[in-house]
């Protein structure tokens, strides 16, 4: 990886990434790189409100979190009305911080460069798309690239660089006891945990096959925990039914710090290409993530030790036959049909992968003890296994 020249006399940065959680954790090891190469300077990060209350001894690079306010292209969508005078004085106040460098970690910049210009920083570093405006040291922004080193190509501007290039967040006290009081009930039995939701309909793996794949599961002696966002509630309790009620619903119930840490003591978590995915994987998870082609390229993690990414390679609408082969999320061509476009990846697949991860075979009892790549294999459920 190039590197660029380090900037002397730094004692604070701004670095800028105003959106969700996946993306938050793509960006770690951009921060620690920042933290090991100027470890004096302060780091000053730019998000959304959720960041305040998560970073705090969870992610030590990072020495305050400021929320801004909302900003078309920079945490909100182009078009939503924002308030002007709050941005305004926003970057007024900025400016008194006197920033050294800012770092702009938020996509290629068509609307985020004007925002990290309008911090006042002595220098300006980050990503350029075709359409947006120049920073003081810019990479060329192509879309598909894995995220984690996107982002430490970009803090290499500046000469900053790590060998700790996977994700990391801590485990604290109060994220321990929340973990332990949802699975209380459980304390003796290991557990995996599903998560079948995801912000995108098209990324979601149908949920009769994490259903197939959960019995299973619960046939080799795991219980199952299935975790999602308050709006998931009735996909949770639909994946809940098709395991006769023995899986475990925490859709709205944990924060993120307990979420974390119910992923660090899990045997695997089964989940879509999310941002509780992501946060399993920098908590220290074994992860089993189903993604469609484009989203592996960046977003899946860059080890596999622990790691087993799913891949579909479908492109084609299943409604319709439109071929969806550009930038994901395909805004400029998709057609509106929210179907699966993971939906070709097996049940057979996924088990054998979580049979490599939890080191041991999963038989069923209820399938004549048939191992798991019997095609034919039927749960007392009635779900199919494919």
């Amino acid at each position: 990886m190039s590197s660029g020249e380090k900037v002397p006399d730094v004692s604070k940065r701004a670095a800028v990434r105003v959106n969700g959680l996946g993306d938050f954790i793509f960006v770690l090891p951009a921060l620690q790189a920042l933290r090991d190469t100027y470890p004096e300077a302060e780091i000053v990060f730019l998000g959304k409100p959720w960041h305040q209350d998560f970073v705090p001894g969870r992610v030590n690079t990072i020495d305050r979190v400021i929320s801004t306010p909302p900003c078309v292209g920079v945490g909100e969508e182009p078009g939503t009305p924002v308030d002007e005078a709050a941005l305004d004085a926003f970057f007024a106040r900025m400016q008194l911080e006197r920033f050294d460098i800012a770092v702009q970690l938020h996509g290629g910049g068509r609307y985020s460069n004007s925002f990290v210009c309008r911090l006042g920083a002595r220098l300006t570093v980050g990503l350029q798309a075709q359409d947006a405006p120049p920073l003081d040291r810019t990479l060329p922004y192509i879309y598909y690239q894995n995220e984690i080193l996107r982002y430490l190509e970009t803090v290499a501007l500046i000469g900053a660089g790590t060998d700790q290039i996977i994700p990391r967040v801590s485990i604290i006290d109060s994220d321990r006891a929340e973990a332990a009081a949802v699975t209380a009930g459980n304390s003796k039995q290991p557990y995996i945990i599903m998560h079948p939701g995801a912000g995108d309909a098209r990324r979601r793996w149908p949920t009769e096959r994490f259903g197939a794949v959960a019995n299973y599961l619960f046939e080799a002696g795991f219980a199952l925990y299935i975790t999602g966002i308050e709006a998931e509630t009735g996909l949770v309790n639909e994946f809940v039914r098709l395991t006769n009620n023995r899986a475990v619903s925490l859709a709205g119930k944990l924060s993120l710090g307990g979420l974390a840490a119910l992923g660090a003591e899990a045997a695997l978590v089964i989940a879509n290409d999310t941002g509780p995915l992501h946060l399993a994987t920098a908590a220290g998870a074994k992860t089993v993530g189903i993604y469609w082609c484009g989203n592996l390229i960046n977003a899946s993690p860059i080890t596999r030790a622990k790691h087993r990414p799913l891949l579909s390679w479908m492109l084609k609408c299943a409604d319709c036959g439109r071929i969806h082969s550009g930038d994901y999320p395909f805004t400029e061509q998709a057609c509106r049909h929210q179907v699966s476009f993971v939906s070709n990846v097996t049940v057979d697949q996924c088990l054998a992968v979580c049979e490599e991860l939890l080191e041991r075979r999963l038989v069923v009892t209820t399938c004549n003890q048939k191992p798991v790549n019997q095609q034919s294999a039927q749960f007392s459920t009635g779900i199919n296994c494919n």
